[in-house]
């Protein structure tokens, strides 16, 4: 049995009809994803092609925007490079919305889980490992987050020289390092913690405070200050 095109559905039923008249609230998570697609193929409308790309997401719901592989999105029927790159754009986008919604409401830093909460999404379903240092003023409010370096599995290298360039470079008053491991299990490893060791060291040496160093796991996190290794 052929589907039917979105030009033979109810007008209300089309997603971006929809949309019109009673407001994107009112959509499901695939008709949201149908609005952006616009188009399907000659054997599948958008509706269909939405609701396969929402199947094939990481977790199988939208979260999954913020951590899809375009190359694996053009493997649906019907999502080109061009949709499969607007869609990682999206989970990009939604990513700097949620960052900057935290920071604005939090406005400060004073906690190991503010912290790991403003980089969870990011970072949580990384395939490669991150490293982050966050720079914040005297009053623990952020002055700007830096990418510091990324890598393969469990091979990133970390530089207490280039954190703490970056931290005099912009006047921080203290610093915090943030990195993932892919694994999603977020207890450190002996070169976390000897690196750590190293950065509490370049701190003393600066005047700049190291206040911690999170790991990001798969929803969860690890504080190296909470396990007593920086006071």
């Amino acid at each position: 049995m052929n589907k039917k095109t979105i030009r033979q559905l109810p007008e209300a039923s089309r997603p971006y009809e929809k949309c019109k008249l009673y407001g994107a609230q009112v959509l499901s998570d695939s008709e949201l994803l149908a609005c952006f697609i616009r188009t399907g193929t000659s054997k599948k409308n958008c509706t269909d092609v939405a609701y396969e790309l929402l199947k094939s997401l990481p977790g199988s719901n939208l979260a999954g925007i913020l951590h899809c592989d375009p190359h694996e999105l053009t493997q649906i029927d019907g999502i080109g490079e061009v949709k499969a790159l607007q869609f990682e754009c999206m989970g990009e986008l939604c990513k700097r919305i949620i960052k900057t919604d935290i920071s604005s409401n939090n406005k400060v830093f004073t906690t190991p889980d503010s912290i790991a909460h403003y980089y969870m999404n990011e970072l949580r379903q990384k395939n490669t490992e991150y490293v982050m240092i966050m720079l914040l003023d005297n009053k623990n409010a952020i002055i700007r987050d830096i990418e510091l370096s990324h890598g393969t599995f469990n091979a990133s290298i970390l530089s207490p020289a280039d954190v703490f360039h970056h931290a005099i470079r912009y006047r921080a008053s203290s610093v915090v390092v943030v990195h993932n491991h892919p694994s999603g299990n977020p207890t450190p490893s002996t070169e976390d913690l000897d690196i750590t060791t190293k950065l509490i060291e370049t701190s003393k040496l600066v005047g700049i405070s190291f206040l911690d160093h999170i790991i990001i796991g798969d929803n969860k996190y690890c504080s190296i200050k909470q396990l007593g290794y920086i006071f």
